[in-house]
């Protein structure tokens, strides 16, 4: 499996990841982005040896779209620490079931885990072991039951984005797991990695990558002006 690549330097690679395909390998055993962009690396570049490769930040398993990892360890460190401050900006976009209540708006919430069962429970006040999760969202567009929302994370916690549109009512296209109607012909879920910005680890300019999804369902059901209008909101 190729993964396309966006920009690639001594110290960064950013990538597409494509639906489906674990952050990093798991108990399933499928192919994993780190190791098939640690066995890219070295086909492209003849290395000897092990390459390596840090995994900065993570995209649940059905969600696609712009990545970054770390090809040197002092990149790495950077890049986690750039995490922990809040200089690493992630946006999304998503088809979700119905509309929100405003077309745009700031939610916060407090996700708890279940890890035995990998899915997160949204409560409206801080509860014992819930971790705070902050979210902005505008709607680009809407038709018929569903709409288009653009998302800025302000935390990176488990299933976010997924757990807390649910939680207004509004589950991702796909997302069985929080609830969304079964849809015909779509397997994967509609969420969408549009940009990553962060300050490079060595200039410590700042960079930003961009990737739109794939054309087909539930993407195709818009426009491609609609989806452009909708990666570029948080721009």
């Amino acid at each position: 499996m190729r993964i396309p690549v966006l920009y690639e330097d001594n110290h960064l690679l950013a990538v597409v990841k494509p639906p489906g395909v674990p952050s990093q390998e798991d108990e399933t055993g499928d192919p994993d982005m780190l190791t098939l962009l640690k066995t890219d690396l070295k086909e492209r570049h003849g290395k000897p040896g092990n390459v390596f490769l840090g995994l900065v930040h993570r995209l649940d398993r059905p969600v696609g779209g712009a990545m970054i990892f770390a090809k040197t360890s002092k990149a790495a460190s950077r890049l986690s620490e750039a995490v922990r401050s809040r200089s690493f900006g992630k946006t999304y976009m998503c088809v979700v079931q119905g509309a929100p209540a405003s077309s745009n708006g700031t939610l916060k919430h407090y996700l708890w885990k279940d890890q035995k069962r990998n899915q997160v429970t949204v409560f409206n006040k801080p509860e014992s072991d819930a971790k705070e999760a902050i979210l902005e969202y505008r709607v680009a567009a809407a038709h018929e039951r569903f709409s288009l929302v653009a998302v800025r994370l302000h935390t990176g916690r488990s299933h976010q984005i997924r757990a807390q549109m649910a939680h207004i009512g509004c589950p991702i296209v796909g997302d069985l797991k929080y609830g969304a109607a079964r849809q015909p012909h779509i397997s994967n879920l509609a969420l969408w990695s549009t940009s990553v910005s962060l300050p490079h680890p060595i200039s410590k300019e700042e960079v930003a990558f961009y990737s739109l999804p794939e054309v087909a369902a539930p993407w195709s059901w818009w426009e491609a002006d609609q989806l452009e209008y909708a990666a570029k909101l948080y721009i």
